[in-house]
């Protein structure tokens, strides 16, 4: 026994060491450069890469290089600290440097990277599972996919065949409201019209598209909760008119943040279900952007006591350590996928639910759940939404949104009296960012809506110092424009 103990002994030592003398041999010390280093770097992206949705002339040859991050902070190859006010693109919800992420990738990488075809690892698993404990529909059942796109498309496709399963056979028809982002993917992009992505061709056979909510500019005349109901009673005019036998789904973000973060109020997603309830017709909630904490709690639509039929989620679900998304459906969808040939949801993503992306998100809601990060969204929102409340001194801001964990915006415009948007020789989507930027706070959306979605782990003091920023930008902005 004693020396079966030994040798045990001497296998977990050498274990260690080896583990020990590669993590030491890892460069964990984030480049800082300058000089020619900056330039060589400068030069090659130039030449050589695609900046999502950014004209190249934008940006080659001053293109943010970033090598290092903490908390809500992140460091430039040159050494320059910036506040990320949209927590990376609306995901990175723990922050920056989490070790204790970075730790559970690696472990898993060393264990097992992926498994064969057909089969599972625990960090799926137990990810699973985790998802379904979060959701209010405790028997809900997650199909993981790579990212934000990927979700939106797998959500489609399953309400289509779940309309098929249950007697609508000639269900293809998909809902959503303009102006909205889903995705950039051949069938996302068909849904909302949104102006940020480029729909190159036909749409998807079966897109329809109906008003979206603004609260700043009533679609309608009217009473806010009124018109508000009006909208979502489009969806109902449209179900008629197409035939309810002919609709699958509807989908809608719970705010609409491509449209300006535009917060609905309680009644319009009432409705939304009923209009679901209804017709028979899959109600698609796309939390890519809300879930999992941004709204002050762990699903947007329990802010208004919404259960939708499936939810799609990414960005937040890693805080953007790794890729994955997922489209979690209720029982009452997922039970209808059990049984023979016929009723098996044949759809693949090579990569969907990858168990380092798992193993990074088990970490990551750890992290949520230890530090209240979806309490502090709550809290932090509300503070943020109070201190933005300062700007209305400044002649040009028009409108400010938010109040619902931490997604807010503020809107500008040239007469605040009659809401008259700038024109587009303002070129406030070049100024805003570079003076924002200049004081030392990261907002690459900001236009005539500066977005402000930050880590959800942002303190008082951060939230200020975002704040000041923006009051300074204005200042400075009104300046130029001759207010």
């Amino acid at each position: 026994m004693g020396h079966r103990i030994s040798k045990s002994l001497q296998g977990m030592l050498l274990l260690f060491c080896r583990v020990t003398e590669t993590l030491m041999t890892l460069n964990t010390t984030p480049e800082i450069a300058s000089g020619e280093r900056i330039e060589e770097l400068q030069q090659m992206a130039g030449d050589h890469m695609f900046m999502h949705a950014a004209q190249i002339n934008d940006w080659r040859g001053n293109l943010k290089v970033y090598v290092k991050g903490d908390g809500v902070w992140v460091e430039t190859l040159d050494g320059q600290r910036h506040l990320d006010a949209m927590a990376g693109l609306w995901y990175k919800s723990a922050g920056y440097g989490r070790t204790e992420i970075a730790d559970a990738v690696y472990a898993q990488m060393t264990a097992i990277d992926s498994p064969p075809a057909g089969s599972s690892t625990i960090p799926q698993i137990e990810l699973a599972g985790k998802v379904a404990d979060l959701y209010p529909d405790h028997g809900a059942r997650s199909f993981f996919v790579s990212g934000g796109s990927e979700a939106v498309e797998t959500a489609v496709k399953m309400a289509k065949k779940y309309s098929q399963l249950n007697g609508k056979g000639g269900a293809f028809k998909v809902i959503s409201r303009r102006y909205s982002y889903h995705g950039g993917t051949a069938m996302s992009v068909s849904l909302g019209r949104s102006p940020a992505a480029d729909p190159m061709g036909p749409e998807m056979p079966g897109a329809l598209h109906v008003t979206n909510w603004n609260s700043y500019r009533l679609p309608f005349d009217g009473d806010p909760i009124d018109v508000a109901v009006k909208c979502a009673n489009e969806m109902e005019e449209v179900i008629i008119h197409q035939g309810p036998e002919t609709v699958a789904a509807i989908i809608a973000e719970p705010v609409s943040a491509a449209f300006g973060i535009q917060i609905p109020p309680a009644e319009y997603w009432h409705r939304l279900r009923e209009i679901a309830d209804k017709y028979d017709v899959v109600l698609i909630a796309d939390e890519v952007i809300t879930g999992f904490g941004r709204l002050g709690e762990w699903f947007g639509p329990t802010n208004w006591g919404i259960q939708p039929d499936i939810t799609t989620v990414a960005k937040a679900i890693t805080s953007g350590y790794a890729p994955l998304g997922a489209a979690i459906a209720t029982k009452k969808i997922a039970d209808a996928f059990i049984g023979g040939p016929e009723e098996t949801f044949r759809h693949l993503i090579t990569f969907g639910g990858h168990p380092i992306a798992s193993a990074a998100a088990l970490a990551n809601l750890r992290i949520f759940e230890r530090e209240d990060l979806v309490g502090n969204s709550k809290r932090m929102g509300t503070y943020l939404y109070e201190q933005l409340h300062k700007l209305y001194n400044r002649k040009i801001v028009g409108d400010v949104r938010g109040g619902l964990g931490l997604l807010a915006a503020v809107e500008l415009v040239a007469d605040r009296d009659n809401k008259t948007a700038f024109p587009p020789g303002a070129g406030l989507a070049k100024k805003l960012p570079k003076m924002l930027f200049d004081r030392n706070i990261v907002s690459f959306r900001a236009g005539d809506v500066i977005s402000i979605c930050p880590p959800l782990c942002i303190s008082k003091g951060e939230i200020d110092f975002i704040v000041s920023a923006i009051d300074g930008a204005l200042e400075q902005l009104e300046s130029d424009l001759g207010f």
